[in-house]
């Protein structure tokens, strides 16, 4: 049947067709200046029910062309729900224009009303960026087979939390316009939130209520294996069903090593073979994640190592939650990518049923180590670390007329496998285990989100004198641009000195020998390129609030000069290396200030103190 016989493809294409351009009226779905389709045929085809089917999703209604909106969605959830009692469904949160937030778990056995401990539990997330929908359509056909169509056997050792859409508010921001590289639904939705945040940003952060939820939701169900499913950008390639997380050599934490060797062993074993197997017999082809390192260069590289914990799968690591992240390709056609994820997450019910005892031991593992000293930062390397057998597209470059350089023209038929480089990472700052970080009851924000994320805190009920290792910044410089709606801590130094500070009644102390002890330091460690301290948390730090003026720092500096010759053999090797400091008198007299004890003490420190082992 027509796509358009759908009233809500119907409304969404008439929107469309009323605000583009003439030259471009032509269909909404249509997308000539992609690369061309490859011809695609599948057994996981046989998954779509057939035309009159009472329990077609409605993304099958329209032949996988396009996605339902918010409504619709919630809608067949309902139905579904009032139908089986394998299904509940729970609202989990609230979005900033008001809807809610739902999951629907899919269970045998409830104890007490919760999902039975005993079994593994697998959360699949959909729609993190909205416009990335494939999970959603996927995951309600599979849960009509599981209720409906004799499938419910898959819950017999495992069960299913599925979070249909993540991001609820760019799920309705719905257009033709929101994502020109990719191809299909005809109406996607946008990737950042009401707020403009980028979800799969803020894992560490929790700046969005969305992402508060979610932590939320993952707190209270702990899942065994976390699939992110998302859709690429980036360069054609033959894959159509890409996922990975982060993979390490060993269980030393050395260069790209994981905080979490066992579970990633894991997935980069059984779950790996048990996907790229059952993917293959269904007429897909998987592959490994792909981040190219120059969308030009089709044969240049792709990039690897470790995740920031701003992502989900940095997340999973330091958490120690097993997590996947689930790319499929932006270029095949809608249809084959959810066909392709419901195969995907099929298998990983059957797996996870067979293997959670297993994965149960390697996340015990991972939550039991205590890693000193403690990876912080992470720098990319400059040349490949390692290579792998990758299926292209043939290609050709061309002068663009538009761009008046070269650009790629992607043919829209596999080339050869080729060898390609991976460029990994290395750990670029370290720091040694404190026992515990002293977070001052000034600063209720921070406490409150490492709350959120399940922390073991200590809480002050008086005042106490703690002895820490303290750090104060160093000629810190800030982004000169906003991201995801903080100004970050780009470059600092840090010089650390041994102090008694007393912290006040509502202070916290965060112990590090703890299952998310690694958590912390990456949230509060001052060194860390993931903390709140980069994320720009902590302002009021670089503001000066006391000040003297030049007619009394003048003599009192010709004083200082005159008294000590060790500072003054300071002084004049500051002039002669920094021709702008010799130049400018306040920043001369500026320098004498800081040597005086009426210098703002708590100019430039970091309140987050670091107690040591003694």
């Amino acid at each position: 049947m027509s796509i358009l016989k759908s009233p809500f493809l119907a409304l969404c294409a008439a929107a469309w067709l009323s605000t583009v351009s003439p030259a471009f009226a032509t269909e909404p779905w249509d997308t000539d200046f992609l690369p061309p389709v490859p011809s695609w045929r599948g057994a996981s085809e046989k998954l779509v029910v057939k035309a009159g089917d009472p329990w077609a999703t409605p993304a099958e209604l329209t032949g996988l062309t396009a996605t339902p909106s918010y409504d619709e969605t919630r809608a067949f959830i309902d139905r579904l729900v009032a139908a089986s009692p394998l299904l509940r469904q729970e609202v989990f949160g609230v979005s900033p224009e008001g809807r809610e937030m739902v999951a629907v778990l899919a269970a045998k056995g409830l104890v007490d009303g919760k999902p039975d401990p005993a079994k593994p539990l697998l959360l699949v997330q959909a729609g993190i960026h909205a416009g990335e929908i494939d999970g959603k359509d996927a995951g309600l056909m599979l849960l009509r087979d599981i209720t409906q169509r004799g499938k419910d056997g898959l819950l017999d050792g495992v069960n299913l939390l599925f979070v249909p859409i993540f991001n609820v508010d760019g799920h309705e921001r719905a257009g033709a316009y929101n994502r020109p590289n990719q191809r299909g639904p005809m109406n996607q939705g946008w990737r950042t939130t009401a707020q403009n945040l980028n979800l799969n940003r803020d894992y560490g952060k929790l700046d969005a209520p969305e992402m508060r939820a979610m932590i939320g939701l993952i707190t209270r169900y702990q899942p065994d294996l976390y699939l992110d499913i998302h859709v690429t950008d980036g360069m054609d390639y033959a894959y159509d069903i890409t996922f990975g997380n982060d993979e390490a050599p060993g269980d030393d934490m050395g260069a790209g090593a994981p905080f979490s060797p066992a579970i990633d062993r894991w997935l980069a074993g059984p779950f790996k073979a048990a996907e790229t197997e059952a993917l293959s017999k269904a007429g897909h082809i998987p592959g490994p994640l792909v981040m190219e390192a120059d969308g030009r260069k089709p044969e240049g590289g792709i990039t690897g190592g470790t995740t920031p914990l701003r992502f989900s799968v940095g997340y999973g690591n330091l958490a120690h939650i097993p997590t996947v992240l689930v790319e499929n390709h932006a270029l095949k056609p809608y249809r084959q990518r959810v066909l392709g994820t419901y195969i995907l997450v099929e298998r990983a019910l059957t797996l996870l049923a067979n293997q959670g005892a297993a994965l149960r031991q390697a996340m015990a593992s991972d939550r039991a180590r205590r890693p000193d000293p403690i990876p912080v930062a992470f720098e990319a390397e400059k040349t490949p670390s390692g290579s792998i057998d990758f299926k292209t597209m043939r290609h050709e470059d061309y002068l663009s007329p538009a761009s008046g350089g070269t650009e790629v023209r992607w043919l829209g038929r596999p080339g050869p496998t080729v060898r390609m480089p991976v460029y990994g990472d290395h750990v670029s700052v370290s720091v040694t285990r404190p026992q515990a970080y002293w977070v001052p009851a000034t600063k209720p924000e921070i406490i409150e989100r490492l709350r959120l994320h399940g922390l073991v805190l200590e809480t002050l009920d008086r005042p106490r004198d703690v002895t820490v290792d303290s750090v104060r910044l160093v000629e810190p410089a800030l982004a000169t641009e906003a991201n995801e709606g903080h100004v970050m801590l780009v470059k600092a130094g840090y010089a650390h000195e041994t102090r008694t500070v007393r912290y006040p009644k509502g202070s916290v102390r965060v112990p590090t020998d703890q299952p998310l002890g690694d958590l912390a330091a990456a949230l509060l460690e001052a060194e860390s390129s993931e903390s709140f301290l980069a994320w720009g948390f902590f302002p009021e730090i670089l503001q000066r609030t006391e000040y003297i003026e030049p007619y009394a720092i003048a003599p009192l500096a010709e004083r200082m000069l005159a008294a000590s010759p060790a500072l003054k053999a300071g002084f004049e090797a500051k002039l002669k290396a920094d021709p702008a400091f010799a130049a400018s008198p306040d920043q001369r007299l500026a320098w004498f200030y800081e040597r005086t004890p009426y210098s703002d003490a708590a100019y430039l420190r970091y309140p987050v103190g670091r107690e040591m082992g003694r």
